[in-house]
């Protein structure tokens, strides 16, 4: 798979929420690349990974979730954002699990829509350049995603969501998504529970 730098991928079967996208990415400098519907995405995602891919989550035939699930999107080499109206919570929720990096709650602003995906970009270079700070051995670990883990090593190192939010390129929210999922899989009812797990104490 070939990684295009400043490549972004927009999937969304809504032509005007496709060109607004576009033409807000083209103005940021970046070579974008657009598709109607999830099919196609996957088939080009497969052959060469872009910087970021934006990706309604809402679309006919192959979802938004059903796309992240084809694509492993966990370990895919760039930040997937969803796109999810304000009804659309849950699914987004559902979306982060599946290994979206974060969503774009509509309506949107398009100028801060390239500033998320810039943040993700660069949150996503920085950690693939550096190792977690997490010992491997933790009763658990195995179950937990890439992005689960570096959640849960800036919440054993004391971030608050936001915190950790600034540090991965995400919302606090998916933070807390990330954060509630780890619990879980853990079986930890509240911070200093993780800690004691993962560092044996």
């Amino acid at each position: 798979m070939t990684t295009g730098a400043q490549a972004i991928y927009i999937v969304d079967d809504d032509p005007a929420v496709r060109d607004a996208l576009a033409v807000v990415f083209e103005m940021e400098g970046f070579a974008v690349e657009t598709f109607e519907d999830g099919d196609t995405f996957v088939e080009a995602a497969r052959l060469k990974a872009p910087a970021s891919v934006i990706l309604d989550v809402h679309m006919p035939g192959r979802s938004g979730i059903d796309v992240l699930k084809a694509l492993s999107a966990d370990h895919y080499d760039a930040p997937i954002f969803i796109i999810s109206g304000q009804g659309d919570i849950p699914m987004a929720v559902e979306a982060i699990r599946n290994g979206a990096f974060d969503f774009i709650e509509k309506p949107f602003n398009a100028v801060t829509v390239v500033d998320r995906v810039r943040e993700g970009i660069a949150a996503t270079r920085a950690r693939s350049q550096t190792q977690s700070d997490l010992p491997g051995d933790f009763a658990g670990a195995e179950q937990l995603t890439r992005r689960e883990r570096e959640v849960l090593s800036e919440i054993t190192s004391g971030a608050s969501n936001k915190e950790a939010g600034r540090s991965l390129g995400i919302s606090p929210r998916t933070v807390e998504v990330h954060r509630a999922r780890i619990m879980e899989k853990l079986g930890a009812r509240n911070a200093a529970d993780l800690v004691r797990i993962v560092l044996g104490r």
